[in-house]
């Protein structure tokens, strides 16, 4: 394998690292959210302002065809929905 061809599996690790840790971080609220239907102590606009944000990260990933940011948002919208739907729903 060549240089550079190495550092871009390198980047693209790094990359599928960073988005699985900062997906799995969501993971705890979700359960927890899930267990107890509260959802009092969680911010309606920080969720909706983050819920937005990740939709546009999803977006921009799937533009430039990156698989980090695809996976990592997918996962990551997708568990932020659920709180945000406890949110609303449950308030």
């Amino acid at each position: 394998m060549s240089g550079a061809m190495e550092l871009s599996w390198a980047v693209q690790g790094i990359g599928l690292l960073a988005g699985a840790l900062t997906t799995i971080a969501f993971l705890p609220q979700v359960v927890k959210t899930w267990k107890t239907r509260s959802t009092r102590d969680i911010s309606l606009g920080m969720f909706l302002v983050l819920t937005s944000g990740v939709a546009l990260w999803l977006i921009y990933g799937l533009l430039l065809g990156d698989l980090p940011l695809v996976a990592a948002n997918s996962v990551t919208f997708l568990l932020a929905a659920i709180i945000l739907y406890f949110k609303l729903r449950h308030g």
